[in-house]
């Protein structure tokens, strides 16, 4: 398996933090693949398969740890490449709630 779940929802309380430029601050760090729960279930193929999926947004993907869970907010495209490319990890910035 990939990611350790696959949800469809944000568990943890809103943070405020939308756009690329307010995580900017969040400093990134490596995560496991397997540590993750996804917060959604689908994905835009086109966004996969992409060259230039982070042109317009973070290079990063987003994560948000919250009692002592990891969810991947935003980057689930970036994930699944990782996956597919045979790594366990890959970078994302990680904000503590």
């Amino acid at each position: 398996m990939i990611f350790k779940a696959v949800g469809d929802s944000r568990p943890y309380p809103d943070h405020g933090l939308v756009t690329p430029k307010d995580w900017s601050p969040v400093t990134p760090r490596v995560v496991r693949l397997a540590d993750l729960t996804t917060t959604r279930t689908t994905l835009d193929l086109s966004a996969l398969l992409s060259e230039d999926s982070t042109f317009y947004g973070d290079i990063f993907a987003h994560v948000v740890a919250y009692e002592n869970e990891l969810y991947l907010e935003d980057g689930l495209h970036r994930a699944l490449r990782a996956a597919l490319q045979s790594r366990a990890t890959f970078h994302a910035r990680v904000l503590s709630l």
